[in-house]
C-alpha cells in the first residue's frame, strides 16, 4: 500500500490549511489500485463521486468540514489517480463493484490511521455516487452512520435520464458504437472536450447553471473527462441502469438527507421526491435554479444544510467525537 502523510493545503480540494492529510492507494479484492485522500481529523465523511468525475467536485465540502471531520475522497477504478490500465471488455464497472471498492478504501484508511476498528461514516453521494453509497450501506451496514444523497437516484438511472423514455436505448447504441470504434473513439471525443466549445455547450443547454457555475470550477471536470477511456465510461454509465436499491429504502434505518436541484436535467427532481416519500424519516432540500453540478454552484447552501443535518439527525456518539474547530 502506497501512503503519504503531510500537513499542508490539500491540492484540488479547496482551502484546508493546517489539515492533517494522508493519501494512498487501496488494493481492491481483484487487485485494482484505488486512489484515496483523507483530510482532517474526527468522524468520517466519505464522499462518492459521480461517473466520469474525480475528487474536485468535493473541494468546497472538504474546505468547510475538514477542520472537525475526516473528509474522505477517492477515485473509482478507471478514474482520476486510480488504476487506469483496465481492459474495457472485461473490467467490472458495476455499482456493486464500486461499493466493494469503497469498503476497501475505508479499510485502508483505518489501517493507515492505526485504528483498532474501521469507523462508521456519513456516506455522501453525488449522482451515481448515490447508488454507490446505498449499495455500500446494503453490503456493509456497520460502516454507515447516515446518508446524504445529492442529485441522484436509487437505481435504474437511465430510465429517468432527461426524463426521456428512450434514454436507455440511446445509451445502449452509444455503448455499441464506442466499443466497435475501439480506441479511435477516444481520439475523436477528446479534442471536443478540450476545446472552449464544451463549456459553452454545457451552459447554453443548461447542463450547468451559467450564473452560478464558474469556468474555473467546471473545467477540471472537462479536463478529467477528456483523459478517460470512453469505453470504460459508457460501460460504467450503462451499469448504473442495472443497479437497483429502491428495495432498500423502505427499510433504511439510518438518517437520510436528499438534495435535489430544480433544473437538474440528468436526475429529475421527482426522483428525489420519490426517495423521500418511500424512506421513513428522510429529509429533503431543494436548490432553486441549480443544475446537476450544484455541488460547485451552491456549495455554501449545501454545506449549511449538511451542518444542520449532522447536528439534528446524526447519532450523538458519532457527532460528539468531532474535533473542535480552532477559535
Amino acid at each position: 500500500m502506497r501512503v503519504t502523510t503531510h500537513n499542508t493545503t490539500a491540492e484540488d480540494n479547496g482551502s484546508t490549511d493546517n489539515a492533517w492529510i494522508r493519501s494512498g492507494h487501496a488494493t481492491a479484492s481483484d487487485g485494482v489500485e484505488l486512489y484515496w485522500r483523507a483530510i482532517g481529523r474526527g468522524p468520517w465523511i466519505a464522499c462518492c463521486n459521480g461517473v466520469g468525475v474525480s475528487t474536485f467536485f468535493w473541494k468546497y465540502l472538504v474546505a468547510h468540514f475538514s477542520d472537525r471531520y475526516t473528509c474522505i475522497v477517492w477515485d473509482y477504478r478507471g478514474h482520476g489517480r486510480s488504476e487506469r490500465t483496465l481492459d474495457p471488455h472485461t473490467a467490472d464497472m458495476s455499482i456493486e463493484r464500486h461499493a466493494d471498492d469503497m469498503i476497501a478504501v475505508l479499510h485502508a484508511i483505518a489501517q493507515v490511521d492505526g485504528a483498532s476498528s474501521i469507523e462508521s461514516a456519513l456516506l455522501v453521494g453525488h449522482s451515481m455516487g448515490c447508488q454507490v453509497a446505498l449499495e455500500t450501506r446494503r453490503r456493509a451496514p456497520d460502516l454507515c452512520s447516515g446518508l446524504v444523497l445529492m442529485l441522484g437516484t436509487a437505481g435504474k438511472t437511465l430510465t429517468t435520464f432527461f426524463d426521456w423514455q428512450h434514454s436507455p436505448l440511446l445509451f445502449r447504441l452509444a455503448h455499441s458504437a464506442l466499443f466497435k470504434s475501439g480506441p479511435r473513439a477516444n481520439d475523436a471525443i477528446r479534442p471536443w472536450l478540450e476545446s472552449p466549445i464544451a463549456f459553452r455547450f454545457a451552459t447554453q443547454f443548461s447542463l450547468v447553471d451559467p450564473y452560478y457555475t464558474t469556468k474555473e470550477d467546471f473545467l477540471p471536470y472537462l479536463e478529467h473527462l477528456a483523459t478517460l477511456d470512453f469505453r470504460l465510461f459508457i460501460e460504467n454509465v450503462c451499469q448504473t441502469n442495472n443497479h437497483d436499491a429502491w428495495d432498500l429504502l423502505p427499510h433504511l434505518d439510518r438518517p437520510l438527507l436528499v438534495v435535489a436541484a430544480e433544473n437538474d436535467k440528468f436526475t429529475p427532481m421527482w426522483c428525489s421526491e420519490k426517495i423521500v416519500r418511500v424512506t421513513p424519516g428522510a429529509e429533503m432540500m431543494v436548490l432553486a435554479d441549480a443544475s446537476h453540478a450544484a455541488l460547485i454552484e451552491q456549495p455554501e447552501t449545501i454545506n449549511h444544510r449538511l451542518e444542520r443535518f449532522i447536528r439534528e439527525r446524526m447519532p450523538p456518539n458519532w457527532r460528539h467525537s468531532a474535533v473542535r474547530p480552532p477559535p
